[in-house]
């Protein structure tokens, strides 16, 4: 399919003030990503609370969201922002969040986990591991039912609800529901898969910021073959939580997202993978400027309410 006429009018806006990836510290990067975010109105929700939690070396920032009022115990998705483990937050997520929780009716607790590379791997992986314990722990406090109980993330947030499922299998952990993978990082750039080559320059996620992004998360080039830094190394996929891969035409990512699919799938892991053409990395959250956005939304927001309900 030919790139999607809406994402390449948002590639030319993108073209006109480009992000320097791997140019500037990754506080300055940040700090430049936050100044230029476009603001827009929250989608209402019955309630939202920023609350810290007990993390491995500390506390862990959440903020936890009601979409609405209810008597009965809601399920919960445990939420994980994207941004190459460097960049992003609580914030950078927040509209998408809300829209997540109204989509499902589900309690969210959107995790901000350490960033890169003042904290290198595994950090993000266990602030999200130890979170989605504490939810399990704590879902009855919040209104939730324990027994429903999903992950979710996009981009660096996919790798890490895929990473969480592995180690909830290996150190314990809630039983989850459902694993939503939005074109998840599941290997690294130098795997060689082709889209990497077809989409490595010119479509706003490139193979050199992913690069980056990996070398500021490892601690050791070692890490890269960490089955809980590229999940595609897992020995062992049986057992987990069925899952929604989402992915994008045009984005490095692809393959590897896809090919984790096929390994669940290969496992006996009940998995979807659904192939968004003509898109490009980071459509999800753009359903302002993407049609297609909202089309994936809803496909993951019926895929969290069915497997919710086989759980009841």
């Amino acid at each position: 399919m030919p790139l999607d006429p809406q994402a390449v009018v948002l590639l030319e806006m993108m073209a006109a003030a480009p992000i320097p990836w791997g140019k500037v510290p990754a506080a300055e990067l940040r700090a430049m990503m936050a100044a230029n975010a476009v603001p827009v109105t929250p989608h209402p929700l019955h309630r939202v609370e920023d609350r810290t939690i007990p993390g491995p070396t500390g506390t862990i920032p959440v903020r936890i969201y009601w979409p609405f009022e209810t008597a009965h115990p809601a399920p919960v998705i445990v939420f994980f922002h994207g941004g190459g483990w460097v960049i992003c937050d609580l914030d950078s997520h927040d509209q998408s969040v809300r829209q997540l929780a109204l989509d499902t009716g589900a309690i969210v607790v959107s995790v901000d986990y350490r960033l890169a590379p003042e904290h290198r791997f595994p950090a993000a992986a266990d602030d999200c591991h130890a979170a989605t314990v504490w939810v399990g722990a704590h879902a009855g406090e919040l209104g939730g039912d324990s027994s429903r109980i999903a992950v979710a993330g996009d981009s660096a947030g996919g790798n890490l609800a895929a990473v969480v499922p592995l180690m909830i299998k290996e150190l314990g952990g809630p039983a989850l529901a459902f694993q939503l993978l939005v074109y998840p990082v599941t290997g690294v750039p130098e795997d060689g898969r082709p889209s990497y080559k077809e989409n490595g320059t010119d479509y706003m996620l490139t193979k050199d910021a992913m690069g980056w992004f990996s070398d500021q998360y490892a601690a050791s080039p070692a890490d890269f073959e960490h089955r809980w830094f590229s999940p595609t190394r897992a020995a062992d996929l049986t057992g987990l939580p069925p899952a929604l891969v989402i992915t994008a035409e045009f984005d490095p990512l692809r393959d590897e997202g896809e090919d984790y699919g096929r390994m669940l799938q290969a496992a006996g892991v009940a998995c979807t993978i659904t192939r968004y053409d003509g898109m490009i990395h980071g459509f999800f959250g753009m359903e302002l400027a993407l049609d297609q956005a909202r089309v994936a939304q809803l496909e993951a927001a019926a895929a969290l309410k069915g497997a919710f309900a086989a759980s009841t």
